[in-house]
């Protein structure tokens, strides 16, 4: 009889086990990337993230302007049941499927190790440590070799259409940390603010370093949360389609990223 019970004690666990896996949300650590390059390490506050899993989420939508109250990105896109915890916080989605999560990590949150969790309805995925550092600087990319840049007349640059030495280059950016003013949590900025770390950020071409005077600004971009933009200057003594990289201290974007510019 002792044998028997022990049996079925070992299938009920069994049983409630296999019930959580079939129904709750599943990811790891290496499906939390930064969104700009899809590249798994440390994320910052203010950092647009990607994470990938499977049960994410029973329906696919992603963040419109309707869903956008009192100035402040949404923790929970209307009809999905799908939040993010960040250290416990909740984070602003943007994008939901069954398979891919588009979030914000909250601002106001301290370098450090932190947790990330995904609950669905009353599902909650696996607890998951990450790291968080003061900046985790990466550029959008327009594909695997260009980094997304526009004019200042939004007009794209791109290999067909590039820039010139002496153009203005208007660049997008996350994880570039705190700003001046700083981020409030959740709030969509509407008005330009700097970096607070503005003495050490770097803009590498070809692997110098630019002087100060060709960075115009980089801060938030207005009118949306977690995005960064970098307007630069081309320097007249710039080659065709350098690489560039952008940094703060010791955290760099990723190598092999180019401008398009023709002499």
């Amino acid at each position: 009889m002792a044998v028997f019970r022990a049996i079925l004690v070992a299938l009920v666990g069994l049983s409630r086990a296999l019930s959580l896996d079939l129904n709750s949300p599943n990811y790891t650590a290496d499906g939390i990337v930064n969104s700009a390059d899809n590249r798994p390490g440390p994320l910052a506050p203010n950092t647009i993230a990607s994470l990938y899993g499977v049960r994410l989420s029973y329906v696919t939508r992603g963040l419109t302007p309707d869903d956008i109250r009192g100035g402040l990105l949404p923790t929970v896109l209307p009809g999905t049941g799908v939040r993010v915890l960040v250290g416990n916080m909740p984070a602003g989605i943007y994008y939901v499927s069954a398979t891919q999560i588009n979030f914000l990590v909250p601002a106001n949150l301290l370098p450090g190790p932190s947790t990330v969790q995904v609950v669905l309805d009353a599902h909650s995925g696996p607890l998951v440590k990450i790291m968080l550092q003061s900046a985790s600087p990466e550029l959008f990319q327009l594909d695997a070799q260009h980094a997304v840049a526009v004019r200042p007349d939004g007009s794209p640059i791109t290999p067909d259409s590039p820039a010139h030495p002496g153009d203005i280059a208007i660049l997008y950016a996350t994880g570039l940390g705190q700003t001046v003013p700083p981020i409030p949590y959740g709030q969509i900025c509407t008005e330009a603010a700097p970096l607070n770390q503005m003495s050490d950020f770097k803009l590498l071409l070809d692997g110098t370093k630019a002087s100060e005077e060709y960075v115009q600004y980089a801060g938030v971009a207005p009118g949306f949360a977690g995005l960064y933009q970098l307007n630069i200057l081309l320097p007249k003594s710039i080659q065709p389609n350098p690489e560039i990289r952008i940094g703060l201290g010791d955290a760099m974007s990723i190598t092999g990223l180019h401008l398009p510019v023709d002499q």
